[in-house]
C-alpha cells in the first residue's frame, strides 16, 4: 500500500497545512504531539479515512523518540510489533542488534540466564521473530567477541539478539507517511488553549511558533499524545483538581568513540543500580542507564555530572577501558512516563495508556518506540466509539512507511546506485540504512547539485545532500532541528559539530532564505545550547563563539 501523493515536508507545507486546518469546518481528529505515538495516531486516523491534523509544539521526535537507545524489546506485544516493523513496514529502519551478557558465577548463573533468555527467544519465535536464539559462550570466546571485558569478573557470556530502531526516522518517516495519505502535520505550532462547547471539547487553540499568529482548529475529537507533557493538556481544561499524576522516569545516555570500547556486540552490564546497555553505533558507542524517578517539571531536561559519572563507574567496574569524562563526546538526557496515578475511574494506571479525560478529549501516553501502533490504535478506536470502529478498524499493520516503499528493490539496486553516483558499497548501505527507498530523492538532488555530491567537511559520513534533504523533504526549520536529529553530528561530536557548522548554515540560509542576521542567531542559538548541555554534564566542549559570521 503505497503513498498516495507527495509527502515532503517543508517550510511552505508547514504553513499551509496549518492554515487549512483553522480554516476547515470541523476535523473528525486532531492529534497533538509530534513524537512516535502522535505521528502514529495521525497515520492511523487518516489511513481510517478520518480528517485528520497533527500538530507538535516544537520540532518532530523532539520530546522522548530522539532520547531514547532506540531498542525494540519486552514483552509479548512489543515483540510482536518488533516483527511487524521489521518484516512489513517499516524494514529500512530496524537492524537486528546482537549483545552479550557477561557470566561471574560459573552454572548456577548460566543456568538462570539461560532460563531467562530462552524464555525471551520463545516469545520473540512465538510473536514471529527471525533473530537467532541464545548462544553460551566459554570465558575465552567472550573475550574474542569482547576484549574489553575485566576477565577478572568472567567466567563466560550468553548472547541474545535483540534489534534497534532510529526513534527519529521513524517519527519523521511516520508523519511523512500520514501527510502521504492526506493528514495536515504543522511542527512549531503550540496547543494554548481547548475550544469546548459545554463541557465536550470540540478543537484547540493553536499559536504558531514563527509567526506567533493564533489559530482555531475545529475537531470531533481531539487526542492529546504529549507523553510527559499530558498534564499540561488537561491544565488546559481549567480543573480545580487534576486527575492525572504521572510517573516520569528520566533516562541518560552518554555516547564515547567507537575505538575507546573494544567489542563487536552490544553488552548489557547487570550491576546492583539496575542494568546498563552498550549499544554499538558506526563511529560511537551509546551508552544508556534505565533511569530513576524524575520529581522535576516535564520542561527541558539534562544530564548532570553526577550521572556521567555513575554511568562510567558501572561501565568502569566491567571494562578495562577505563574511561572518563575526557573520553565522552555528547550526553542526552530524557523523560518517559511509566506509570499514571489517579481517579479509578479515568482508568490510571500503568501505561501504555489510553484515557478519556472528557467528552471529546482522549489521552494516548505510551510507553516505548516499539509498541506506538497499539497505543494509537486504542487512541483512534476511542475517538470513533465502538459502533464507528467495527467498520473502520486500524490497518496500520499493513501500511508501508515512506522509505519501506520500494525498499527491497533499492537494496538489490545498492550496487548499481553506488557505481551511479560514485558511492563507495559503506556510503549506499549508510544512506539505505537511513532513507530506505527515498535513497532515490538523495540522488536526484546530487544530480541535480552535483555539489551535493560532497560530504560534509568535518563530518564525512554525512553528505551535503543530506542537509538539504532535511529541509526541503522532512520539515527542518532550525539548525537544532538538522544537527540534533535529522543529521545527528551533534550528538556524535564533542564539540556538537563546530567544524559543520558554517557549511550547514550556508546550506540551510540558501534553501530557506535566511539572511545573514538570521543566519548568526541560528549559530548563536544551537552553539548556547551545546555548551549548556556539555557544561552541565561537566564536560569541555571546544566549539566556536556563539557570535560571528555564519
Amino acid at each position: 500500500m503505497g503513498v498516495v501523493k507527495d509527502s515532503a515536508l517543508t517550510a511552505r507545507t508547514r504553513t499551509e497545512a496549518l492554515a487549512a486546518m483553522a480554516t476547515d469546518p470541523g476535523l473528525d481528529v486532531l492529534v497533538i504531539g509530534g513524537g512516535v505515538v502522535g505521528a502514529g495516531t495521525a497515520l492511523d486516523a487518516v489511513s481510517r479515512g478520518l480528517r485528520t491534523g497533527l500538530v507538535e509544539a516544537a520540532d518532530w521526535a523532539a520530546g522522548a523518540s530522539s532520547r531514547s537507545s532506540g531498542l525494540l524489546h519486552g514483552d509479548r506485544t512489543a515483540l510482536e510489533e518488533r516483527a511487524v516493523l521489521a518484516d512489513r513496514i517499516a524494514p529500512h529502519l530496524v537492524r537486528p542488534q546482537p549483545f552479550l551478557i557477561p557470566l561471574r558465577v560459573p552454572i548456577v548463573e548460566r543456568v538462570w540466564g539461560a532460563v531467562g533468555v530462552g524464555a525471551y527467544d520463545l516469545a520473540a519465535r512465538v510473536a514471529g521473530g527471525r533473530l537467532p536464539i541464545q548462544r553460551h559462550y566459554d570465558k575465552a570466546a567472550t573475550l574474542g567477541i569482547f576484549p574489553d571485558i575485566r576477565p577478572s569478573r568472567l567466567t563466560g557470556a550468553i548472547r541474545f539478539y535483540d534489534a534497534r530502531v532510529d526513534g527519529v526516522r521513524l517519527v519523521i518517516d511516520l508523519v511523512r507517511t500520514a501527510v502521504g495519505y492526506g493528514a495536515l502535520a504543522a511542527s512549531r505550532a503550540r496547543v494554548v488553549g481547548l475550544r469546548r462547547n459545554g463541557d465536550v471539547v470540540t478543537g484547540a487553540v493553536v499559536r504558531d511558533e514563527v509567526d506567533g499568529q493564533e489559530h482555531v482548529i475545529r475537531a470531533r475529537q481531539v487526542i492529546a499524545a504529549t507523553g510527559v507533557w499530558s498534564r499540561d493538556i488537561e491544565g488546559l481544561l481549567g480543573r480545580p483538581r487534576r486527575v492525572l499524576r504521572p510517573e516520569v522516569i528520566r533516562g541518560v545516555h552518554v555516547v564515547v568513540p567507537r575505538e575507546r570500547i573494544r567489542g563487536r556486540v552490544g553488552l548489557v552490564i547487570r550491576t546492583e543500580r539496575g542494568r546498563l546497555f552498550l549499544v554499538p553505533q558506526a563511529d560511537h558507542w551509546v551508552i544508556g542507564a534505565a533511569g530513576a524517578p524524575w520529581p522535576g517539571g516535564a520542561g527541558e531536561v539534562r544530564a548532570e555530572v553526577a550521572d556521567v559519572d555513575e554511568i562510567l563507574d558501572r561501565v568502569d567496574r566491567v571494562l578495562r577501558s577505563r574511561l572518563t569524562r575526557a573520553d565522552v563526546v555528547a550526553v542526552e538526557a530524557g523523560l518517559r512516563t511509566v506509570a499514571l496515578r489517579g481517579d479509578r475511574a479515568a482508568g490510571a494506571g500503568p501505561v501504555p495508556a489510553v484515557l478519556g479525560l472528557a467528552p471529546g478529549l482522549t489521552v494516548a501516553i505510551g510507553d516505548a518506540l516499539g509498541t506506538y501502533r497499539q497505543v494509537a490504535g486504542q487512541a483512534v478506536d476511542r475517538a470513533l466509539g465502538p459502533e464507528r470502529t467495527r467498520t473502520r478498524r486500524s490497518i496500520t499493520d499493513r501500511i508501508q512507511l515512506v522509505g519501506a516503499v520500494g525498499y527491497e528493490v533499492a537494496r538489490a539496486q545498492a550496487d548499481s546506485y553506488a557505481r551511479r553516483m560514485g558511492w563507495t558499497p559503506a556510503r549506499a548501505e549508510h544512506l539505505l540504512g537511513r532513507y530506505g527507498a527515498q535513497v532515490e530523492q538523495i540522488a536526484a538532488l546530487v544530480a541535480e547539485r552535483p555539489d551535493l555530491g560532497r560530504p560534509l567537511d568535518a563530518a564525512p559520513r554525512y553528505l551535503r545532500a543530506e542537509v538539504v534533504h532535511a529541509v526541503g523533504a522532512e520539515g527542518a526549520l532550525h539548525l537544532d532541528d538538522v544537527l540534533s536529529r535529522r543529521v545527528p553530528i551533534g550528538v556524535e561530536q564533542r564539540d556538537g559539530g563546530a567544524g559543520v557548522l558554517g557549511e550547514t548554515v550556508a546550506l540551510m540560509a540558501g534553501e530557506l532564505g535566511w539572511d545573514v542576521d538570521r543566519a548568526r542567531a541560528e549559530r548563536e542559538a544551537y552553539v548556547a545550547r551545546c555548551r549548556a548541555v556539555g557544561e552541565a554534564a561537566g564536560l569541555v566542549v571546544d566549539g566556536p563563539p556563539p557570535s560571528g559570521r555564519a
